[in-house]
């Protein structure tokens, strides 16, 4: 699969399953054995079990309003980058979530290393400036 075609897959399918909390569709998007990194510093997840528990542990007090994702930015050698921003509410709190997350694919079109840089905000915000680089 062309890399262009996988990461506009996968940013299609965070932003609905985000908003869903629907686990199996995010995981259809990973290899086995991929490599997922929620920050730079923490504990990388290994393969989809582990990442599983992460996205579970991750939507288990969250209440999603509003997911978007912005258009791909494609790469060389398999790699894609992509902004989000995410509405929530955490026990009633309304917070702001927006970041980025670059991707590795295979040739099969599998997410096979991920990695995200994100920030939150109190309320319900825009990031300054437009909502996507592009």
């Amino acid at each position: 699969m062309e890399t262009r075609e996988a990461a506009e897959r996968f940013v299609q399918v965070w932003e609905r399953a985000w908003a869903a909390h629907d686990v199996d569709a995010l995981l259809r998007l990973y290899a086995e054995e991929c490599v997922h990194r929620s920050m730079p510093f923490r504990r990388p997840h290994r393969g989809r079990a582990e990442l599983a528990d992460y996205l579970r542990w991750s939507f288990a007090r969250e209440r999603v309003t509003d997911v978007r994702f912005s258009p791909p930015v494609v790469g060389p050698d398999g790699v894609a980058v992509a902004e989000f921003r995410v509405l929530a509410e955490e026990e009633g709190v309304p917070s702001t979530l927006a970041g980025c997350v670059f991707v590795r694919f295979d040739e099969a079109g599998l997410a096979v290393a991920t990695r995200d840089y994100w920030h939150t905000a109190d309320g319900h915000e825009e990031p300054a400036g437009d909502l996507f680089f592009l």
